[in-house]
């Protein structure tokens, strides 16, 4: 009898200590005072960018310690924007994906997704893009013809950069280039151009000062001025470079003691100089407002990122459409778990009561986890996280259906209801798992591959086969195990979904055996 006791509590331990380790994440959840999950940009709005990295060359593999700070500068640019929850991950080998709340498209993408190569270079030439029918000053009839993009193995110096004279090919693509078009942009080779505004084009002769001497860049009015510039810090060497260069520009004629300050490959300003300018220290003019003057010292001011970007995906989302889209999530699980109630409890009868506790701690449990993870790892929940939890409603649902068959099975065979549980529960086990095997694998392979707001359906459809598991071995087999000993479900009544016809058997009629009747002297 001893043995049968213990027997019998240990569903009702099993029971006890799941149901202790569930209203553990509660508890957990009052200490951090966190009751709502972290949602993704798609449920609380805002924009969400994906850049794929290339090297600079346009060949090789992306190394991953590149593509790491190129993360770390791009998060820091963002931060800078003064918005707070952004997001900047890496993705795969080649990938980052960029999430602010409440920032137009059009400023994410510009202040991320320039690459900050900046670079100081001297005018031999500027056509307005209006007037590009005519032939520039000085230079003979345009002839197109191919461009070497091979960079040579020395770099100029000063002086041999402000001497330099364009071929008959520079002239002739110089002729030929249209604002807009791809050009090499390579240090030690001259380059065309254009202005961000594309009204004029230049032809640019090489580096004479590149960017990453600067040491700080800083957005700000000149105590005589009104209007906004950019003021950039050389270092020493930087400042020698920058002043040589400046010496040699002033004893040119226009256009060519100007010098292009050259961002991303557009021309931000080109100034005439007429002096010297010494001190390591010089200013970016041009119709700068505040924003755009912050944003440029912004990018300037974190380096230049060590790879080049092309976007390949950009979504926005307003908090009116997140939210929006958060209800209609809310309410296609609810009415998917309507749905499966509806369905137990006509064809399980009362043993819908298993599936429907079974969902709803299910639900509980991974609530609290979405949660729990939101603080800790900063886990969002987005749209298509909302998908794989509302997938969940089904496979813990196909779950108990695989354990009841295999009930219904054993019994068929002959078996008591109360060992057909038992044995049942050993030959369902094992396909529970496979198919729950199956579904985390699937999930493994579909969040290593996937980009994007995909990553949070395969998070989260992994997640909830992990619950379903825990919830079949230590709540469904257990509860059933304690209903199969109640009188209502043991002995198969009415309604109580182990009925004998329901099952697929006969009733085994009842022996009755006569008391004897004691006769009266």
């Amino acid at each position: 009898m001893a043995t049968s006791s213990s027997h019998r509590q240990r569903p009702l331990r099993s029971l006890l200590v799941f149901l202790l380790c569930a209203a553990a994440l509660y508890v957990i959840m009052a200490v951090n005072n966190a009751w709502t999950p972290k949602l993704g940009l798609d449920l609380r709005g805002g924009t969400t960018i994906t850049l794929t990295a290339r090297n600079t060359t346009g060949q090789g593999a992306v190394d991953p310690n590149s593509l790491q700070l190129a993360r770390t500068i791009i998060q820091q640019r963002v931060d800078a924007m003064g918005v707070g929850e952004s997001e900047v991950t890496t993705s795969g080998d080649n990938q980052i994906i960029v999430a602010v709340p409440n920032v137009a498209p059009d400023q994410l993408r510009e202040m991320v997704g320039q690459t900050a190569q900046l670079y100081f270079r001297p005018v031999y030439a500027v056509e307005q893009v209006q007037q590009s029918s005519q032939t520039p000053s000085g230079l003979p009839t345009p002839v197109p013809q191919p461009r070497p993009t091979t960079p040579a193995a020395k770099q100029p110096t000063v002086a041999e950069a402000m001497n330099w004279k364009p071929s008959e090919r520079d002239q002739a693509d110089f002729a030929a280039y249209k604002c807009g078009e791809e050009f090499p942009d390579v240090t030690d080779q001259p380059l065309i151009a254009c202005d961000r505004e594309k009204q004029a084009k230049f032809l640019l002769g090489p580096v004479v000062v590149p960017g990453d001497l600067l040491t700080g860049a800083e957005a700000g009015i000149p105590s005589n001025g009104v209007s906004w510039q950019v003021n950039l810090q050389f270092n020493d060497r930087g400042g020698r470079l920058f002043e040589e260069a400046t010496r040699l520009l002033a004893q040119k004629q226009e256009p060519q003691n100007t010098f292009a300050v050259v961002l991303d490959s557009e021309v931000i300003t080109y100034p005439r100089v007429t002096t010297a300018i010494a001190g390591g220290k010089a200013q970016i003019t041009g119709n700068f407002t505040q924003k755009s003057a912050t944003d440029l010292a912004n990018v300037l001011k974190y380096g230049a990122l060590p790879l080049s970007f092309e976007l390949s995906e950009s979504a926005n989302v307003s908090p009116t459409l997140g939210g929006e889209q958060l209800r209609a999530g809310v309410i296609a699980g609810l009415i998917g778990l309507a749905l499966v109630v509806a369905y137990s409890v006509l064809y399980y009868r009362g043993l819908a009561v298993v599936v429907v506790a079974s969902l709803v701690l299910a639900a509980a449990i991974t609530y609290a986890l979405l949660v729990l993870l939101g603080q800790a790892m900063g886990l969002a929940l987005n749209l298509p996280g909302i998908a794989g939890a509302i997938m969940a409603i089904g496979v813990t649902a196909d779950s108990f259906i695989i354990f009841f068959e295999r009930i219904r099975d054993e019994v068929r065979e002959g078996r008591s209801l109360r060992s057909a549980i038992e044995t049942g529960w050993h030959g369902s086990k094992k396909t529970i798992l496979i198919a729950d095997a199956v579904s985390m694998l699937s999930a493994i392979v579909l969040f290593i591959l996937a980009i994007g707001a995909v990553k949070g359906f395969a998070f989260t459809l992994g997640l909830t086969t992990i619950i379903d598991v825990l919830i079949v071995f230590f709540f469904t087999k257990p509860l059933v195990t304690l209903l199969g000993h109640t009188k209502f479900f043991g002995e198969g009544r009415r309604f109580s979904g182990f009925e004998p016809e329901h099952l697929g058997v006969e009733r085994r009629r009842r022996r009755t055996r006569r008391v004897p009747v004691a006769k009266e002297a």
